[in-house]
């Protein structure tokens, strides 16, 4: 079944953005729609204004890192949705602006309650906050497992 619309999902790495994943790849096999994975990494203002030389070393290792994690993710839709048409793009940036934008052309977006970084007592993390409320698309925030307050602190 060729696709018909483009579904759109953010991961990070943390269990959210897993479930979140795993949403989105049985919804693209359900509608027939292309899977694009999305990991945006950013290297943070404060590590820029304490040390450039070290913000600089470091870009290398979390481009890598972010690749490593939107390559797993399109092997994990793989494993749920078999059938779907499915990318990933990794890109610099702050992580809400960049799903925003790689959603232009999307008929949905999900993302998960709960990222990597942050405060457990919000109810949503600043990423899917910023998404809900600016998005051109449909937007789905997956719930994060009930025991992933266990095992990490997310936004």
């Amino acid at each position: 079944m060729p696709a018909t619309g483009l579904i759109v999902v953010g991961v990070d790495g943390s269990r959210g953005a897993d479930v979140a994943l795993r949403f989105a790849a049985a919804e693209a096999a359900v509608r027939g729609a292309k899977l694009r994975v999305v990991c945006a990494w950013e290297i943070p203002a404060a590590v820029y204004a304490t040390t450039w030389g070290m913000a600089t070393e470091a870009e290398p290792q979390m481009s890598n890192r972010a690749c490593d994690i939107a390559a797993a993710a399109v092997s994990e839709a793989a494993r749920v949705a078999p059938g779907i048409d499915r990318e990933f793009r990794v890109r610099q940036g702050e992580p809400a602006r960049v799903l925003l934008e790689e959603s232009t052309d999307a008929d949905l977006i999900v993302v998960g309650s709960r990222g990597l970084g942050g405060f457990r007592s919000l109810l949503l993390g600043s990423v899917s906050d910023h998404v809900a409320h600016h998005a051109t698309c449909p937007v789905v925030v997956v719930p994060a497992p009930r025991d992933a307050d266990s095992d990490e602190e997310t936004s």
